[in-house]
């Protein structure tokens, strides 16, 4: 019998064809059609375990971004992973939202994705729905569960995602404070243990950026961290740990029905898309505020970093509000022990002195509470609805717009419903509010506008307290904008030119930087009021109008750990900034094509000068078409002002 080559070689190939049509049960593609996320079977049927495959294509390349998102929930009942069986999927629908933001990267947003929703049943014919959603900066997905019934604890979440060891990353070990440095890690450094929020992976062809975290995270669960501490290259969702918040509330959450878990997100794309993507807060819930006039973000003066007890010193707060009304920035804080505030007034002498001088105060509070052994005061006055009403009360009589809270120490369930109430009391009395101490941004800052920013950073803060972060601080700056800052507000409190107890090694150019390329919407100024009086005119200026909420973000070039330059529009004016993280000195022609066609504009730069405090300043008229040329110190840095000519 003569067999016909050809014949059986298509056979073959319609055989694997139909197998891998048959594998992918769903498939959903972004808008742009650069990414696609595909529903895969382990058992190649309709029921068993099931998976997620994301692929990015950039011209005719397609890179597997993330070989597999494995899938599934074990609730105290019943359990949703190795034996679901598939029902059916809808057809994919169109998402198309368009929202504004009255802070962050950018101010008007959209929420534009295809979604498909797929349905399951267990053995016990229970319905699991997992909702998949593909964009052009990424993808996401969450678990449902439809019916309703009564309430039940959630005992683990199965989600994991496989990430081969050829992939680098950018991964900061697991802190409740989410305050720590970002490690580096490829092929055989990388490290197994449980890490925070957010990770950036590089695929091994460089081709795919992508940033993994997570979304929408609401009262019915627990926030979650990653894990490969069971295998190197597999990423586990993980509950909080039973001994954060000093063991008070329980690891498990107790989920009402109908249940939606947070949003799974990956943000994905080139290293331009993953920094100006706003996909965390696009995903979450929309506000339910009507008006939010009264939520304005601004730059504020701060005297913990030079006095990390200076609000106990009348004296020293009526300093700061000078700073502030001198430099015309319209907040000034009073940090922890305001309470105790002595040398010449207390606190309502100081607010009288604040508001005075056309400056607004913010005011610090503890967490309080058994979940913190901080004992700083005050304690306490956050922790019950009664007591916040009553504080928030106080606080409208005495014209503080805003309250930093601290020590958090938890993501257990408890926390998260005690943040979001939190929230909820301070928007009925108009109360801006930030976090230190806390949670990474969850896309809060959508749902709660007047959330303005949070700490969860290792921020200057921190030359306080170690020696290690001198001379770590330069790469680590340069880190931050391709991870932490992405996902939402940072209070790094920046731009500080004299020393704390530790000194620091990044140039004066280097510092005045950070006051664009990190996004709070309360920025924090740290330096003391002598750091900014004996600044040059041109840099002492460019701090007094300084923008901090945007209407667009865009990266300009960087890698991180080595170096970033990011523009940023406010109005019809854009401000550039870039930083050296590395030991050598570097010098770059950048481009300013971000420019709109057919407009003048009068730029002022201020980079480094001969050594580390010195500033060099030019002024020139530019175009789209022009370029500059800007040379950067080791751990140097410069800032420009693209002002459009009237």
């Amino acid at each position: 019998m003569k067999i016909n080559k050809s014949a059986v070689l298509g056979l073959c190939i319609l055989a694997i064809c139909n197998s891998f049509a048959f594998a992918q049960k769903v498939s959903v593609q972004s808008p742009n059609k650069k990414i696609n996320v595909g529903l895969f079977n382990q058992q190649n049927g309709d029921a068993g375990a099931w998976y997620l495959k994301v692929t990015y294509t950039e011209g005719d390349k397609t890179t597997e971004a993330i070989s597999r998102i494995d899938l599934g929930l074990v609730r105290a009942d019943q359990e949703f992973a190795k034996e679901l069986a598939f029902v059916k999927a809808g057809k994919a629908t169109p998402i198309n939202e368009q929202y504004k933001a009255p802070h962050g990267k950018r101010s008007v947003r959209s929420n534009n994705a295809n979604e498909v929703a797929v349905s399951f049943q267990n053995p016990d014919k229970t319905k699991m729905n997992v909702i998949i959603r593909a964009y052009n900066d990424g993808m996401a997905f969450r678990y449902e569960f439809p019916d309703k019934r009564e309430a039940i604890a959630m005992k683990d979440e199965l989600t994991s995602y496989s990430i081969p060891k050829e992939t680098s990353r950018w991964m900061e070990k697991w802190n409740t404070a989410n305050e720590g440095f970002y490690t580096a890690m490829v092929d055989d450094k990388v490290q197994q243990q449980e890490w925070c929020y957010p990770a950036l992976f590089n695929t091994k062809d460089k081709a795919c950026w992508f940033l993994m975290h997570e979304a929408d995270l609401d009262r019915n669960y627990c926030g979650t961290k990653l894990s490969n501490v069971a295998d190197a290259t597999k990423y586990k969702l993980t509950f909080p740990n039973p001994r954060d918040g000093r063991g008070t509330g329980v690891v498990e959450p107790t989920i009402s029905f109908p249940f939606k878990s947070p949003w799974r997100v990956v943000i994905m794309g080139n290293l331009q898309d993953v920094v100006a993507s706003t996909l965390v807060d696009d995903i979450s819930t929309p506000t339910l505020l009507k008006n939010t006039d009264w939520i304005k973000p601004g730059v504020a003066s701060w005297n913990y970093w030079s006095s990390n007890h200076g609000t106990k010193d009348y004296k020293i707060v009526t300093k700061f509000a000078d700073l502030a009304a001198e430099m015309s920035w319209p907040y000034t804080l009073l940090d922890w022990e305001w309470d105790s505030m002595a040398n010449g007034g207390k606190l309502e002498d100081a607010l009288t002195y604040i508001k005075a001088k056309g400056v607004k105060p913010l005011m610090w509070y503890n967490s309080g509470g058994n979940h913190t052994s901080v004992t700083s005061t005050p304690k306490d006055r956050m922790l019950t609805h009664e007591s916040r009403v009553k504080e928030f009360t106080k606080l409208n009589e005495l014209g503080v717009v805003g309250v930093k809270i601290d020590f958090f120490e938890s993501e257990k369930q408890n926390m998260i419903q005690y943040y979001l109430d939190i929230l909820d009391d301070a928007a009925q009395y108009k109360i801006m509010v930030y976090f230190h101490g806390c949670l990474v941004p969850r896309g809060w800052s959508r749902t709660y506008p007047h959330l303005v920013t949070y700490e969860a950073v290792r921020g200057a803060e921190w030359y306080n307290n170690v020696p290690d972060f001198t001379m770590a601080a330069p790469e680590h700056n340069t880190i931050l904008p391709f991870t932490r800052n992405v996902i939402g507000s940072m209070d790094y409190t920046p731009v500080t030119f004299t020393n704390s107890q530790y000194p620091h090694v990044t140039s004066y150019g280097h510092e005045l930087a950070l006051s664009v390329l990190f996004e709070s919407a309360i920025q924090h100024l740290a330096d003391r009021p002598e750091g900014y009086a004996a600044l040059p005119d041109a840099p002492k200026n460019f701090l007094r109008t300084v923008p901090n909420a945007w209407d667009d973000t865009k990266l300009v070039d960087g890698f991180p750990g080595k170096d970033v330059t990011m523009a940023r529009r406010k109005g019809n004016d854009w401000y550039l900034a870039g930083i050296n993280g590395e030991q050598l000195e570097k010098r770059k022609t950048i481009k300013l094509d971000f420019l709109p066609e057919g407009v003048k504009y009068k730029l002022t730069l201020i980079a480094d000068g001969a050594y580390d405090s010195l500033f060099s300043t030019q002024y020139l008229v530019v175009d789209k078409s022009s370029s500059i040329d800007v040379r950067m110190l080791r751990r140097g840095g410069f800032v420009a002002s693209i002002i459009r000519e009237q």
